[in-house]
């Protein structure tokens, strides 16, 4: 089976990055969809005493869910076979070790990200996810 990751963080560009990789499956015979929500921790060292770990997976799954909803939809009336996840880490990392735990055979990923940062003509995710991945990426503009 191929299987495509896809990283989704709500944004239309990560929305065109499915419609992309949805085409591209059905070029495989056998394909199957990772949709990969990876949310930056917002936890740092201190912060971590004070709250209670399930909360925080709680939060991370309701937000993960939220960025999914219309992903998930977009999946389910293109017939193809997918799976989500959400997996809290820095993003490119988290990418990239998701591929490599679910032997992904390639990322399709959009150029621009929910970021605070329009200045910058390809994000910063997009570029270290290129520079780390062992797997063919493809960025959708």
């Amino acid at each position: 089976m191929f299987k495509i990751l896809v990283p989704i963080d709500g944004s239309e560009s990560a929305l065109r990055a499915l419609q992309a990789a949805i085409a591209m499956a059905g070029q495989h015979g056998d394909a199957e969809l990772h949709l990969l929500n990876a949310p930056l921790p917002v936890l740092s060292g201190h912060a971590k005493m004070f709250l209670d770990k399930n909360v925080v997976q709680d939060y991370y799954k309701e937000e993960g869910e939220k960025a999914l909803a219309v992903a998930r939809k977009v999946a389910e009336n293109s017939g193809v076979k997918f799976v989500t996840a959400i997996q809290a880490g820095h993003s490119a990392q988290t990418i990239v070790d998701y591929a490599r735990a679910q032997q992904c055979g390639q990322i399709v990923m959009g150029t621009r990200g929910l970021s605070a940062l329009p200045g910058i003509l390809l994000g910063s995710v997009a570029n270290k996810v290129i520079h780390l991945a062992d797997v063919p990426v493809t960025l959708v503009k």
